[in-house]
């Protein structure tokens, strides 16, 4: 598209073209009377050549030229992108009707007949140029707006709208030709808390860099239509095999057209697991975002538009449930498990307005003195007409809507409620862990929020130990060593849950603020194998070394209870000793003393 001259561009380029040197040069004392700079041509080949190198801002041509007419170089310009909307003023000797007719019909803007007005020249020439400036300054807007319709201006890919017109064209040829199609949902694993921990501006750049992954990983092999700024060009979108989409936040789309083969469509979808997973260089951040990827196929998933999104949709949530950084083909089952999933949500919300959740208790046991020296806080939903429900089934519901948040607060009401009522019964002094989730652990305000929640009940913040998840901790390690050390420096315990299931980097671990690792609960139940001692030994050595508290979760059996103790470990927690607790059965546990369950455990049972 032609380039109009900037309003800081006061000398506009004129070609013109006339097999007369006398009409030549009275042009051009005219037209640089007015401040313009003037380029000849004595015929319509040097016409062309000139209007490729010198790209002028308006031409001015004769109709009888030798060689080529003006009307033909008139049309040749009008075929070149940079001559579309170019002003093009026409000049002839013949005024008859048929003459002009065909002067328009060639793409000229203005058509003058003989004997040209040279007085007036100047002036009709300027007007043509500020028309022409207006004009391609309305389609510069025009174009504009019509790519902020069509487009996401972070990634320059098709928007939700695009998409959705792209993809209904796509199934409309699919079904005249009666081929097959592939939409595939993809959504980035955890990128909130990522966004939240390496800040917005990197999340930006890291949302660019995927989308660019995505556009070369299939570009490779596949018809890729890959929208650029129609500002420099056509927007109209192509017909190729492969579409891509981002449809707002963390969500993209790919639609695969022709589909002759479901191994294709794995192949694509492992390609795009393997690039967008390779980490990402972000300053001194590089962090690893893994796609989940559910897949709907036309016709059998769907023969529309709404119902192929919505089940691709739910397998990409089945993908999520199945451990994330996969893809999963849509079924039938999984409409059932998505309807129980809303209605969870649903019931869950319900039960936050309804004072349908209850905390409980587990004791933690010192297993030098078998006192009950803290208590882990666990969450019970107890459900009007589906009675207890796992907390297994609706943290991970909460995680996904950011219910967590409100239900993290909800917590740490109800603790200091309870310690508020045990204080007044002169217990011993124990501690309460509260468990903190990731997304909690990566709200900016974090800090500010527990220091308000202690002034607010008056709690000593000795008697409260976060746990927070090793993945939680590690996934910014550096920036979250200082929120770790706000966090001690109010004068709470953090306690790492779940330890040895992450990816912990001891040159990271010793640094952090920490006062216990927690032995998760899986590692305790496979210590009947050699290679689950090994790695329970390991972390009860790893916690002495580093000067800190030992804790094993999930203890059932006296073997188990017997080389914990043996070996060390600080803290005992599990069936073995309680289940979780009301909290008015909390004071008869504290006064509990388990020394002889341990000296039992101790004894040799052979």
């Amino acid at each position: 598209m032609q380039t109009a001259p900037s309003a800081a561009d006061q000398h506009p380029k004129v070609l013109v073209s006339d097999d007369d040197m006398n009409v030549r040069l009275l042009t051009r004392q005219c037209l640089e009377a007015e401040g313009m700079i003037v380029v000849e041509a004595a015929d319509g080949h040097q016409a062309l050549e000139l209007f490729i190198r010198e790209r002028p801002d308006l031409v001015f041509l004769d109709v009888e030229m030798p060689g080529m007419t003006g009307l033909e170089v008139c049309r040749r310009i009008r075929g070149m992108p940079q001559g579309a909307n170019l002003p093009i003023m026409i000049v002839t000797g013949s005024d008859d009707r048929k003459s002009i007719d065909e002067g328009f019909e060639a793409g000229a803007t203005q058509y003058k007949t003989k004997p040209v007005n040279w007085s007036l020249l100047g002036r009709d020439v300027q007007y043509m140029l500020r028309a022409s400036n207006a004009f391609n300054s309305l389609k510069r807007q025009e174009d504009r707006l019509r790519y902020l319709a069509y487009y996401d201006p972070l990634t320059n890919l098709p928007n939700r709208r695009s998409f959705n017109e792209q993809l209904n064209r796509i199934l409309k040829r699919a079904q005249r030709t009666e081929t097959s199609a592939a939409l595939l949902f993809i959504d980035l694993d955890n990128f909130k808390r990522i966004n939240d921990s390496i800040g917005h501006g990197r999340g930006d750049r890291l949302l660019v860099e995927i989308a660019k992954r995505l556009s070369n990983e299939l570009r490779e092999d596949d018809a890729i239509n890959y929208f650029s700024d129609p500002v420099g060009g056509d927007i109209e979108p192509s017909d190729g095999n492969t579409e891509i989409a981002r449809l707002g936040g963390d969500e993209f789309t790919v639609v695969l057209s022709d589909v002759r083969d479901l191994r294709d469509v794995e192949v694509v979808a492992g390609r795009i697991i393997a690039s967008l997973s390779e980490p990402i260089a972000l300053h001194s951040h590089n962090p690893v975002v893994t796609p989940s990827i559910g897949i709907a196929l036309y016709p059998q998933d769907g023969t529309d538009a709404d119902s192929l999104v919505r089940n691709a949709d739910t397998a990409m949530y089945a993908a999520k449930a199945d451990g994330r950084s996969c893809f999963r083909f849509y079924n039938e089952e999984m409409n059932a498990r998505s309807v129980e999933q809303l209605k969870l949500e649903e019931d869950l919300r319900e039960a936050m307005r309804q004072n349908q959740l209850e905390l409980r208790y587990q004791p933690q046991v010192d297993a030098r003195t078998g006192a009950v020296v803290s208590l882990e806080a666990l969450v019970r939903w107890k459900h009007p007409r589906r009675g207890m429900i796992s907390p297994g089934d609706f943290i991970p519901v909460a995680e996904r809507t950011g219910q967590i948040i409100e239900l993290g607060e909800w917590v740490m009401s109800e603790v200091a409620r309870h310690c508020t009522y045990w204080d007044t019964l002169g217990l011993d002094h124990f501690r309460v862990c509260v468990n903190i989730s990731p997304l909690q652990f990566n709200q900016p305000e974090l800090t500010r929020t527990i220091r308000d929640f202690l002034d607010r009940s008056g709690l000593d913040p000795r008697r409260i130990e976060l746990e927070l998840t090793e993945s939680a901790i590690m996934t910014d390690a550096r920036a979250n060593i200082e929120k770790l050390k706000e966090l001690a420096a109010l004068g709470l315990d953090l306690a790492v849950d779940d330890f040895g299931t992450g990816y912990s980097s001891l040159s990271y671990l010793k640094r952090f603020p920490i006062t216990t690792l927690k032995i998760d609960q899986s590692f305790v139940a496979d210590m009947s194998s050699a290679d689950g001692v090994a790695i329970v030994d390991a972390i009860i050595v790893l916690a002495k070394t580093l000067n800190l508290r030992s804790i094993a979760e999930g203890i059932e059996t006296q073997e188990q209870l017997r080389h914990l103790v043996q070996n060390k470990c600080d803290l005992l927690q599990g069936y073995y000793f309680a289940r979780p607790l009301y909290p008015e059965d909390v004071p008869e546990a504290l006064r509990r003393n388990y020394s002889s369950d341990i000296t039992e455990a101790l004894m040799d049972l052979t």
